[in-house]
C-alpha cells in the first residue's frame, strides 16, 4: 500500500459508521450525550436537525461530513438532534416540512440542490431558523438572502483545489490531468476552477505544459447526478485512455466509480474531495490527496454559535486562512519535494491575496 506524508495538511475528522436514516426525521435524544467517554455533558434545550441531499448520509463525502458535525454537536453540546435522509429531489420538501413539524430550532440542509426547497420552507415558516450548506440562498441572484431566517454556509474550495492542482501538475508523469463533476452547479465547478487554475499556475511558474481534461473554466464533463457510480467509472476510464494519470472527481458517490477505475489501471492517482478519502473510502492506496471541505466543523460551529449568541444570517465562509478548507496528506514520494516546498509559499500567497485562484 502506498504511504502518505503530512505536508501542511488540515486534518479531517475520521468517518463514522452511519446507519441509514428514514425519510422522516429520526429522533435522536441526547440525554446521555458525552463529550468524552464516561463524562456526561449538561443537556441543552435545543434541537438541531439536518436534511441530506439525494446522496444520503453514508455518501463518504459532504453529506456524511455534515452529519458528523451534527452528531459531534449532540455529544459535545448536549443538544437533541434529528435527521432526514433524501433519496431523490422529491424528498427535499417533505423532509424539511417534517423537520419543521418536529419542532427543530435549527434545520440544516445539505447542498445547493436543496436551495429552493429551503427558501420555500423558510418563507413559509419565518419563526424557524435554517442554514444551508454550499449555497447563498439567493435564488433570484440579487445579492441578498431570499429569506431573513437562513444562514448560508459556503466554502472557498477553489483555494484548496488550487493547491491540489499545482501538486498534481508537479506529480503527473504523463503531463495530463483530468476532472469531472456530478452536476454543473457552483458548489461543484468551484473545485474544478481551482484545480485548473492550480495546474495553469504550475505551467506558468515552471514552463510546463500540463493539460487538464474535463474542464476548461466554462464547460466540461459532468455525469448528471451524484449517485451512479458506473458513470464515474466510465468517464474515468475514458480519461485514462487519453493519458490522464491523475483524476479529481467532484461527484459525491459517483467518485467511487472513478476510484475503482483508477485502482484497476494500476498506474494512476485519484484526488478525493470534501473529506479525506484515505479515511472515508476503501481506496487509500490510490489517493494522491483530498481537497477538504471541513463541513463537519462548519455545522458544529453554526450550531454552537446559535446556542451561545443567537441565530445570525451572517454567512459562514470556509477558507484556507480559517482552515475551513485545506488539502489532506499527500501520498509519500508521489509529489516531488521541491513542489511540496513551493506549496507552503503558494498557500501563504493565496491567504494574503498575492496569488489569485481565478481561472485566467
Amino acid at each position: 500500500m502506498k504511504k502518505i506524508i503530512r505536508v501542511g495538511a488540515v486534518a479531517a475528522v475520521s468517518a463514522l459508521a452511519l446507519a441509514a436514516c428514514a425519510s422522516a426525521p429520526e429522533e435522536e435524544a441526547s440525554s446521555s450525550a458525552t463529550a468524552d467517554a464516561g463524562a456526561p455533558v449538561e443537556t441543552v434545550d435545543f434541537k438541531a436537525c439536518m436534511v441530506s441531499d439525494s446522496g444520503g448520509f453514508d455518501d463518504q463525502s459532504f453529506n456524511q461530513s455534515g452529519y458528523e458535525g451534527l452528531t459531534r454537536a449532540e455529544a459535545e453540546l448536549g443538544i437533541e438532534i434529528a435527521s432526514a435522509e433524501s433519496t431523490t429531489e422529491a424528498d427535499f420538501g417533505p423532509n424539511i416540512e417534517a423537520q419543521v413539524a418536529a419542532g427543530c430550532d435549527l434545520i440544516i440542509t445539505v447542498g445547493f440542490l436543496l436551495s429552493q426547497a429551503t427558501v420555500d420552507a423558510a418563507l413559509a415558516n419565518p419563526d424557524v431558523h435554517f442554514a444551508i450548506i454550499d449555497d447563498l440562498a439567493d435564488n433570484d441572484f440579487d445579492g441578498t438572502i431570499d429569506a431573513d431566517n437562513i444562514k448560508p454556509i459556503t466554502f472557498d474550495t477553489d483555494e484548496a483545489s488550487f493547491l491540489a492542482g499545482y501538486a498534481a501538475a508537479g506529480a503527473s508523469q504523463s503531463g495530463t490531468l483530468s476532472t469531472f463533476g456530478g452536476m454543473n452547479i457552483p458548489s461543484v465547478t468551484i473545485f474544478m476552477d481551482g484545480f485548473l487554475a492550480g495546474a495553469n499556475y504550475y505551467n506558468e511558474a515552471n514552463g510546463g505544459n500540463v493539460k487538464v481534461l474535463g474542464w476548461d473554466g466554462t464547460d466540461g464533463q459532468f455525469t448528471g447526478d451524484f449517485s451512479d457510480q458506473a458513470k464515474g467509472q466510465n468517464v474515468t476510464e475514458e480519461f485514462l485512455s487519453q493519458g490522464s494519470d491523475i483524476v479529481m472527481p467532484v461527484a459525491g458517490p459517483v467518485g467511487l466509480g472513478a476510484a475503482a477505475a483508477v485502482q484497476s489501471s494500476g498506474d494512476a492517482w485519484l484526488i478525493g474531495v470534501d473529506s479525506d478519502w484515505t479515511l472515508t473510502t476503501d481506496y487509500a492506496d490510490i489517493i494522491l490527496t483530498s481537497v477538504l471541505k471541513n463541513i463537519g466543523n462548519s455545522v458544529f460551529d453554526t450550531i454552537a454559535e446559535t446556542i451561545d449568541a443567537g441565530f445570525s444570517t451572517e454567512p459562514y465562509l470556509g477558507t484556507l486562512e480559517n482552515e475551513g478548507v485545506g488539502v489532506a496528506d499527500f501520498a509519500e514520494g508521489a509529489v516531488p519535494d521541491a513542489v511540496l516546498t513551493e506549496l507552503d509559499a503558494i498557500k501563504a500567497g493565496i491567504i494574503d491575496g498575492s496569488i489569485s485562484v481565478d481561472v485566467s
